[in-house]
């Protein structure tokens, strides 16, 4: 069992930064794909970046150049440097942890983070 925990949220101006992070309950990254997603009010969760056990990463088109995924072994974290924000980043950022095995497959969801971008 995975358990994920956001932080780093809040409010900062257009054209500002925030690093988000994510801390998992144990040593997921050697098996586990993770990433960030976001939901805004009133639109679908999207994709924002993942990044797999190789190491590979992956970013939407909307944050690429501005979006950075990275993490940390040794502290069992995951993070997102956020800069250049603007308001259509505005909205709850979720961490996920995803893996598919012989038995089945195991996805773990984070309780959320708000990020507000505004003026």
């Amino acid at each position: 069992q995975v358990q994920l925990v956001e932080s780093g949220g809040g409010l900062v101006q257009p054209g500002g930064s925030l690093r988000l992070s994510c801390a998992a309950s144990g040593s997921i990254f050697s098996i586990y794909t993770v990433g960030w997603y976001r939901q805004a009010p009133g639109k679908q969760r999207e994709l924002v970046a993942t990044i797999t056990r190789g190491g590979n990463t992956n970013y939407a088109d909307s944050v690429k150049g501005r979006f950075t995924i990275s993490r940390d072994n040794a502290k069992n974290t995951l993070y997102l440097q956020m800069n250049s924000l603007n308001p259509e980043d505005t909205a709850v950022y979720y961490c996920n942890a995803y893996r598919t095995t012989l038995g089945g497959t195991y996805q773990y969801w984070g309780q959320g983070t708000q990020v507000t971008v505004s003026s």
